[in-house]
């Protein structure tokens, strides 16, 4: 193939960097997983596994986990961007957080690094309802969250991948900062309502404190750095206005609308994802 690529996605079996990965090999380019599972072996808690992997590669596709805003993230960030220099890597594409503030320290360093990249910041993604926190109050039919009435332009991650595959393969992409929104905000409130009118069930949801939730996720036994994250999202990023605002980046990459949250409902609730447990289903 000509303009062959050697692409390292690192997360490349997460929410963004599986499909990244399979539209990158679908079209012909190289594609090495950075994973704990893969081959060489990708650990962000280990930075001797990080060399090896960029090895060959072009270019490389960066989801850090848990996310950008953890103590932390910023000095693996500054650690991986000063190795793949090393290894010859030519770009980067930074998966960040919309509206956070620590995320963007990290964007720095890749700003500064001297190597050709592109810096996508995603808004909360439409599939942490399906593949995420969320899902099991889903199924348990009742959702107690805080900030309920925060309005969010949900982003599919499929239109997250197809931007980050566009600036991994396009030199136009250089240089360039996209933040990712759908295309209308929705509260807490409304995305149960119309998870509940699709499936047909009788899920409830009813609005608590912060302090009411991160007590209820302790009691739950949820690990501490989760819970840390957590009510850094709903505290800093949830209620920002640079968080509720609807970009047209998508469409302005794409040349396309983004993908609407009620498309990603119905199919979603096609794989039967939310119907696992024994649900009340309205009469």
């Amino acid at each position: 193939m000509e303009n062959r690529n050697n692409i390292l996605v690192i997360g490349g079996t997460g929410k963004t960097g599986r499909k990244v990965a399979h539209k990158l090999t679908e079209t012909g380019h190289y594609v090495r997983i950075g994973s704990r599972t893969g081959s060489p072996s990708f650990d962000w808690g280990n930075s001797e596994t990080w060399s090896e992997c960029m090895q060959g590669m072009d270019k490389v596709y960066i989801t850090f986990q848990p996310d950008l805003a953890v103590p932390g993230a910023l000095e693996a960030i500054e650690e991986l961007t000063k190795q793949a220099k090393k290894c010859g890597v030519k770009k980067l594409v930074l998966l960040s957080g919309k509206g956070e503030r620590e995320a963007e320290l990290c964007e720095q360093v890749v700003i500064h690094s001297g190597l050709d990249y592109t810096i996508v910041r995603a808004t909360w993604f439409n599939q942490n309802f399906s593949e995420s926190f969320f899902l099991e109050p889903i199924l348990d039919g009742f959702v107690a969250l805080p900030q309920a009435e925060a309005k969010v332009p949900y982003v599919d991650t499929d239109d997250i991948a197809d931007v980050a595959v566009a600036a991994l393969l396009n030199e136009e992409h250089n240089g360039e900062i996209y933040q990712l929104t759908g295309p209308r905000q929705l509260t807490f409130k409304d995305v149960i309502q119309e998870i509940s009118e699709v499936t047909g069930r009788n899920i409830l949801f009813t609005p608590i404190t912060l302090p009411s939730y991160i007590k209820m996720l302790k009691q739950q036994g949820v690990p501490a750095d989760f819970i840390w994250l957590v009510e850094y999202l709903f505290s800093e990023v949830l209620g920002s206005p640079n968080n509720s605002e609807i970009t047209n980046d998508i469409e302005k990459v794409l040349k396309r609308k983004p993908i609407d949250f009620s498309e990603y409902i119905s199919n979603t609730a096609k794989s039967g994802i939310w119907q696992k447990h024994k649900v009340e289903t309205r009469k």
